[in-house]
């Protein structure tokens, strides 16, 4: 099966306040350097897969560069990344190849190259297209950078554009949401992404929440309540747009899903590069696959650090298979699920189902269990149910 590539550039001209990602505001001199260590891990790719006990795939069919903000790597870099990949994979001809952007960041320079280099997808990190919702959180961009971006991808034909937007910012309305979601909507994109804010304790802003602070703007964060419809809000007008939901939180025209998200909700195999990226790959010897990630900090990455590998046991399989495929609106098809995984273990979450069903979490059609909407609201709690160190003994 093709493998899909992962590389993460965590170098960003400001740090959102929001976000708890590997990623920051770091010396341009340390560029280089991360370049030539994220290409000295391809050329070792091989090496690794061994060592960690996976089979490796030698075709690919998505490479995704995200971050961070790729496109602060000069050109020369950039095109580094993409010969040595190139030099120790075969690139299958329909390959699909994403550059995270954000508005504003990039030359001319760089967008030309990436359409040289056989970039075809292009996911923007507009988060709201109000100036000053986007401001306080630490994103420099202005509405008019995101439509003059969009004009001079299109204008170089990489039309397959996704556009993240962030329902719960600090200051959002339910005016300004619309505002956002008509711009997004008239902008006529093939992908959307819409996440409910999470405001995470090892971010800016959600320390700020703990303490109860206004540097940051967390007083001005909607409620829980607002921020879900907010969302529902989303689902409704892009669907109604003919852009379907197809994830949780993704959205896509037919044809236009993702490749490369696709194969984290269905277990296909993918390898990362870079700080704090993540690996699976089927196993050898008879594991059911293995998962392993690299370094969280620059200096342990840049020093050569080894990746920390975790073998994917057939419980965890079942586990993976279930919070990962109830993540997609097709859901998970237990007959199909049974055939791969064994009958007799994934029999064993049949009351656990039947408890999501009963709670109006999940929908069961004659095998194939999907979330509700109010089920995509709580997934976080419905996948607890379906791991065997979480809180699926307990009442729902």
């Amino acid at each position: 099966m093709p493998l899909g590539l992962y590389i993460a550039v965590p170098f960003c001209r400001t740090k959102c306040t929001y976000c708890n990602f590997a990623s920051g505001v770091f010396p341009r001199e340390l560029f280089e350097r991360y370049v030539r260590r994220v290409c000295t891990e391809i050329e070792r790719s091989r090496q690794t897969a061994l060592h960690m006990g996976g089979l490796l795939e030698g075709r690919v069919d998505s490479i995704y560069l995200g971050g961070g903000t790729p496109t602060l790597l000069d050109v020369a870099q950039l095109e580094r990344i993409f010969v040595t990949i190139r030099q120790n994979f075969e690139l299958a001809p329909d390959a699909e190849i994403t550059v995270e952007y954000a508005p504003g960041a990039p030359s001319d320079r760089v967008f030309d190259a990436c359409a040289r280099w056989g970039v075809n997808r292009v996911s923007l990190g507009v988060q709201s297209f109000i100036d000053q919702e986007a401001a306080v959180v630490g994103r420099l961009h202005k509405r008019a950078m995101v439509l003059e971006d969009v004009a001079r991808l299109r204008s170089l034909g990489i039309r397959n554009l996704n556009l993240d937007l962030i329902a719960g910012l600090p200051h959002q309305t339910r005016e300004s949401w619309e505002t956002s979601l008509d711009e997004l909507i008239s902008l006529d994109l093939p992908h959307a992404s819409i996440y409910m804010l999470e405001v995470d304790e090892d971010s800016r802003l959600g320390r700020e929440l703990v303490a109860g602070g206004r540097k940051y703007h967390a007083h001005f964060v909607p409620d829980d309540d607002l921020t879900a419809e907010l969302y529902e809000t989303a689902c409704e007008r892009l669907n109604r747009a003919r852009v379907r939901q197809y994830e949780i939180s993704n959205f896509a025209r037919a044809g236009f899903e993702s490749r490369h998200n696709l194969k984290y909700w269905t277990r296909q195999p993918y390898l990362g590069f870079g700080l704090d990226a993540h690996s699976m790959l089927y196993g050898r010897d008879g594991a059911a696959a293995v998962r392993f990630s690299n370094p969280d900090q620059l200096d342990e990455y840049l020093a050569g650090g080894r990746p920390a590998c975790t073998p994917v046991s057939a419980r965890s399989s079942i586990e993976e298979a279930f919070f990962l495929g109830l993540r997609l609106n097709r859901g998970v098809d237990l007959k199909r699920m049974a055939e791969q995984l064994g009958e007799a273990p994934v029999g064993e979450y049949s009351a656990k189902i039947s408890g999501l069903a009963a709670a109006g979490l999940l929908a069961n059609e004659g095998g194939l269990i999907r979330l509700t909407a109010r089920g995509r609201l709580l997934s976080n709690e419905v996948f607890e149910q379906f791991l065997s160190d979480g809180s699926g003994g307990g009442s729902l």
